[in-house]
């Protein structure tokens, strides 16, 4: 299999978030590498999950 990739210009003129999770990631362009990591020094039964407030929507 022949795979051709043409990397062209990229413009964004404007981004609008309304929200992001807990572990997320916001990318426009290229990257080789995206390295991600998490560490917790709370003990596992000092951790309150829940319950979410309802984000309201926009009007």
């Amino acid at each position: 299999m022949i795979f051709t990739v043409v990397n062209k210009e990229i413009h964004v003129g404007s981004v609008d978030v309304t929200g992001v999770a807990s572990s997320s990631v916001f990318l426009i362009g290229d990257t080789n590498t995206i390295a991600l990591s998490s560490i917790f020094d709370t003990p596992p039964e000092s951790l309150i999950i829940g319950p979410f407030e309802p984000v309201a929507p926009l009007v």
